[in-house]
């Protein structure tokens, strides 16, 4: 049996309950007539993305080196790691590794690496001289991109390398810029 108070006091509680949801709603601060600029990404807090540095983003880490080496993961999963880093190689060197680890990736793709000469005296500038493509499935987290030495070896200078991300190099697939040089060749022993 429902007495008469208990539903005098129901209704006091919803009343109290609307009464304090509305009383808050009323404290919020309203802003009348604010510039679309206030809503927007300011210009003075976004860094410029830098397509002439080492690669960011879906790249964990970036580097080159002499050579690699695949080891079984923490969570079973082949790892290739780089073994002797360096931006500095000798003129004889048999291949030039460019060793990657990747953020997670929802979708397969291909990592592309196009080698430039940038002062390399005897070549022209801007020719591709080298490049590699590997493709990423859904479940790898580290690749590699080799760098054969183009016809006649690598001679002494400095060297670039694009790197993209896609399914095909384009204007748009440029994700950032590796650099190395050469050195003369490794001293033969007599």
């Amino acid at each position: 049996m429902v007495t008469r108070g208990s539903h005098l006091t129901d209704i006091v509680m919803v009343t109290a309950l609307l009464w304090s949801s509305a009383a808050a709603g009323e404290e919020l601060p309203l802003t009348e007539n604010v510039p679309i600029s206030e809503f927007q990404n300011r210009t003075e807090d976004v860094k410029a993305y830098d397509f002439d540095a080492p690669p960011q983003g879906m790249f964990r880490s970036i580097a080159m080196a002499e050579d690699l080496e695949e080891r079984l993961g923490f969570l079973r999963t082949h790892e290739i790691v780089p073994i002797k880093p360096t931006e500095r190689f000798h003129a004889d060197v048999a291949a030039i590794f460019i060793v990657f680890s990747l953020h997670q990736h929802y979708q397969a793709f291909t990592v592309f690496g196009r080698c430039t000469p940038e002062q390399v005296a005897g070549v022209m500038p801007g020719a591709i001289i080298s490049e590699d493509a590997m493709r990423i499935s859904l479940e790898d987290d580290s690749g590699y991109l080799k760098l054969s030495p183009p016809q006649g070896g690598w001679k002494p200078g400095r060297y670039k390398v694009e790197i993209h991300t896609g399914e095909q190099v384009n204007e748009m697939s440029l994700m950032g810029t590796m650099r190395f040089t050469i050195g003369t060749p490794r001293k033969q022993p007599d």
